[in-house]
């Protein structure tokens, strides 16, 4: 979720999602016209609304044509009526096929999205990617990541520029491992560890071994095996035990551990083109289990079995998790 949509509430963003449907529907009266801009003339967050949606839409906007011309041609040879909004719900046959890599806003910041173009190596929504590098050492990228190598005769350097790197490193007497983001810089002292960058601070879990972590504060802190730290550009948080979910991911497996469904409904998002969020009513429900990652909807599904809520699908692309009524 970015900054922009963290401002908008789960009320106005599910009014907003009524009236596209409403108004995406054929015919409609002029009557519901005149109810929908008194709608958005009622404050700003509903105009605000309004904008995010249309955008979201618009992202789809060639898939629903296409969509639209192969219902027109059931119509003509089965005589059948297929409603406009019909045609927007069947959007994710299509959208497996195009649009798993599109940036869609609320999943991907227009920052994010710079970031990943011209980065060595990058992924997209619902995308990881493994690789190795010159010197041995291989990694894992989770979705929504970028990352600079930067090696050389004296240092082999990643820059992690957005999102999530999982790291295997090569001995190499000669050359230090490091890892850097906004945040400060990681030392590998011949290990197995994880780095994310959020917008505030840097996580680190370590697997095997150590890694040397300095924020820009000059602060440091040495991780063992089996430990975790955050950290932000002034502060070195305590230490606390690895999350084992931090290197799930690379197996496609989402692991909640008395997570806050909100938090988790955050991670899928970076699986799923469009539009996905929690309802603050029922964020704070503690999670239990594990999720598969490559198909969000059985994921939903899943968490629609064993907790109190409702998976609400507007359209494929825009899908909310409330309250079971």
């Amino acid at each position: 979720m970015n900054n922009a949509t963290q401002t908008l509430s789960h009320a106005s963003l599910e009014q907003a999602a009524h009236w596209y449907v409403q108004l995406h529907d054929e015919p409609v009266a002029e009557q519901e016209h005149l109810r929908w801009q008194a709608w958005l003339a009622q404050s700003p967050e509903h105009q605000a609304a309004w904008r995010y949606i249309e955008r979201v839409g618009q992202r789809f906007a060639p898939l629903q044509q296409e969509t639209e011309a192969v219902s027109h041609t059931l119509r003509s040879s089965a005589r059948t009526s297929i409603s406009r909004r019909q045609s927007l719900k069947g959007l994710l046959i299509l959208a497996a096929t195009g649009m798993a890599g599109w940036a869609i806003e609320r999943n991907t910041p227009l920052m994010d999205s710079v970031e990943r173009l011209t980065a060595d190596l990058s992924t997209g929504t619902g995308e990881t990617r493994e690789a190795t590098l010159s010197d041995g050492s291989r990694i894992w990228l989770n979705a929504l990541s970028a990352l600079n190598v930067r090696f050389d005769a004296h240092q082999r350097l990643l820059q992690l520029r957005a999102g999530e790197v999982l790291i295997d490193t090569a001995k190499d007497l000669d050359r230090a491992f490091w890892v850097e983001t906004e945040h400060g810089r990681m030392r590998a002292l011949g290990t197995r560890f994880s780095v994310r960058q959020n917008e505030h601070n840097t996580v680190l879990n370590v697997f095997e071994g150590a890694v040397e972590a300095t924020n820009r504060q000059g602060e440091t802190a040495v991780i063992q095996a089996g430990q975790q730290i955050n950290f932000s550009t002034g502060r070195m948080n305590i230490t606390s035990a690895a999350d084992p979910s931090r290197e799930a991911w690379r197996r496609g497996v989402l692991l909640a551990d008395n997570l806050p469904l909100g938090k988790l409904i955050e991670e899928l998002s970076r699986y799923r083109a469009g539009h996905l969020h929690c309802d603050p009513v029922v964020a704070a429900l503690p999670v239990m289990g594990s999720f598969p990652l490559k198909d969000t909807d059985q994921a939903l599904r899943l968490l629609e079995a064993a907790l109190p809520i409702r998976i609400n699908k507007t359209f494929d692309w825009w899908v909310s998790v409330g309250p079971k009524a």
